[in-house]
């Protein structure tokens, strides 16, 4: 008789090898392409379509200079920080001990 401790892991290695050899032979899914275009928009209770760019505000030309510029400077603010922080010398200049091995709790 085959005992347990022989059985379960040649059980488990079957099946890994069966896995294996089912992902690789099997075929690979078919690619999905997106197309570039929109999809139609659907017909409001008036019966008008309106166009997607229609109800989306986009945001103008200086709106996007402003943010841009907002975020530069608050990067250039944080840069100057942390050069500051870091011409500073290190707080601790001496050795830091290590911890001690501590000895095994006997019984």
């Amino acid at each position: 008789m085959i005992s347990w401790r022989l059985a379960v892991p040649a059980v488990i290695a079957a099946a890994a090898v069966a896995a294996c050899m089912t992902y690789f032979v099997s075929p690979a899914p078919p690619q999905r392409i997106e197309a570039d275009q929109m999809p139609p928009t659907v017909p409001r209770a008036t019966g008008r379509q309106d166009s997607p760019s229609s109800s989306a505000q986009t945001p103008t030309t200086e709106d996007g200079v402003t943010a841009y510029q907002r975020a530069a400077a608050a990067i250039l603010k944080r840069a100057q920080n942390a050069k500051a922080l870091a011409d500073e010398p290190p707080l601790i200049t001496e050795r830091i001990p290590l911890p001690k091995r501590r000895p095994l709790p006997r019984p």
